[in-house]
């Protein structure tokens, strides 16, 4: 009797991409092509879904992308869902599926590539070798499979963007993933950037603009100025989530700090600190929060790793 198939789902990024004589690339293979040599056909199913630069990605287009992994999951013939992804986006998408799947039974992996397919350090080939041995080894859940790692997808971020092992994790720390259904397609939630002396224009702007939800890209430990402080007390009282992150790649992110500016200032405005999250991941979290209709007690819960949900709603994430 057949162990079941395996559904491929491409959608495009550098691993996909070739190089055009003006030096530029672009995604132009399709899944067929760069599975090629590497898996028996007739035990594969390939979607191609998407065929595009991963940093052009909406929400709208990452809702997309679950859905057909959501719908793959469902199939009871399915062993195991491999997702060909680019890496621009590759931290959110892979959050998002953990987040709306939950623990699937079976392996769903992402990965993707850091040179193209014609580049002669070609990594695209290896990194698929690797995600197609975890849709058969690997424990339940969604994982990515990148620079000859098996990552977990709770806290990953892209810390490089010229080395084949391009991801890690802010912290090695086990986390629960709620599970979220909804439609996040439906909500605008912005990251602002905060350099040093931040003033309020970006998060007025933001408001002004009909955002659902911010992220701040805060300095430190989650720190800013006063001036954003104020701009954040009037988001949170008129009834805005805001969640605090930073551009420090790695540690924990605290409301520590006073002095008019801290994180503890930011805290005390309503603002909620997410410990180990980076921004782009927190965009994803705090719209699947706003997606499924989450109050702010829950968003509070999740954001800062105390979501309230049974171990049916969740899923275990830890580096393996």
């Amino acid at each position: 009797m057949s162990e079941g198939h395996l559904v491929v789902i491409a959608t495009g990024g550098t691993i996909a991409s070739r190089r055009s004589p003006d030096g530029s690339s672009a995604p132009v293979l399709v899944g067929s092509a760069l599975l090629d040599g590497l898996v028996d056909g007739d035990d594969v199913r390939i979607v191609d879904a998407l065929a595009a630069d991963s940093a052009t990605f909406t929400l709208a287009d990452m809702q997309y992308i679950v859905d057909q992994v959501a719908r793959a999951v469902d199939d009871e013939g399915v062993r195991g869902v491999l997702v060909l992804h680019g890496t621009d986006s590759l931290e959110e998408t892979s959050l998002l599926a953990a987040i709306q799947v939950g623990r699937p039974r079976v392996p769903v992996v992402f990965t993707g590539a850091q040179f193209t397919a014609d580049h002669p350090d070609s990594d695209g080939p290896d990194n698929i070798r690797d995600a197609l041995a975890a849709t058969r080894a690997a424990d339940a859940g969604v994982w990515v499979a990148f620079g000859g790692r098996i990552l977990s997808t709770w806290g990953l971020s892209k810390f490089t963007t010229d080395r084949a092992d391009a991801f890690g994790h802010a912290r090695q720390d086990a986390a629960v993933v709620p599970r979220l259904p909804g439609d996040v397609s439906r909500f605008r939630v912005d990251i602002v950037a905060l350099p040093p002396g931040a003033d309020d224009l970006h998060v007025r702007a933001s408001v002004a603009a009909g955002a659902d939800g911010l992220v701040l890209e805060a300095l430190g430990s989650g720190n800013t100025t006063p001036t954003v402080v104020a701009a954040v007390r009037d988001a949170v009282a008129g009834g805005i989530p805001v969640v605090v992150s930073s551009r420090v790649p790695r540690g924990l992110v605290v409301a520590s700090y006073g002095g008019g500016g801290g994180g503890a200032d930011l805290a005390e405005a309503g603002a909620l600190h997410s410990p180990t999250l980076r921004p782009g991941q927190v965009r994803i979290l705090l719209a699947a929060l706003l997606a499924s209709g989450a109050d702010r007690d829950l968003i509070a819960a999740a954001v800062t790793g105390r979501a309230p949900v049974q171990p049916s709603d969740a899923s275990t994430a830890s580096s393996v």
